[in-house]
């Protein structure tokens, strides 16, 4: 039986993930910013993971002004600042980072950065 491509990488991060989840838990002192990169949009969430809801949640997917004309690494960092800005807004200041099996670079790492500018501590 021959095996895509595509579905050995999944298969990977789906290996990845369950290994960072295995060690990385949210709570309501200390939620989970997690991230989640397609093609073309780039999503983030505060979630509980104790209590079991998403605190903030953030993309691209927006008809924002603020995304028009913009590289993906630039609306990645947009998208970082409004969800610390939201976050500092609901009384959350430290999070704990999930990456969710993506390497921490590029869009992930432009996220995390805004998020810092925007207040964050992780």
């Amino acid at each position: 039986m021959k095996t895509s491509i595509t579905y050995k990488k999944t298969a990977a991060r789906a290996r990845r993930v369950l290994a960072i989840r295995k060690k990385l838990s949210g709570s309501a002192e200390r939620p989970r910013l997690v991230v989640f990169r397609s093609l073309k949009h780039i999503y983030a969430q505060i979630i509980d993971d104790v209590r079991g809801i998403t605190i903030v949640a953030m993309s691209t997917k927006a008809k924002d002004e603020a995304y028009s004309g913009k590289t993906k690494v630039e609306k990645s960092k947009e998208v970082g600042l409004k969800l610390a800005k939201i976050a500092t807004e609901k009384g959350i200041t430290t999070v704990c980072f999930d990456r969710a099996g993506f390497k921490y670079h590029g869009r992930v790492k432009a996220l995390a950065d805004g998020a810092r500018e925007g207040g964050l501590v992780f």
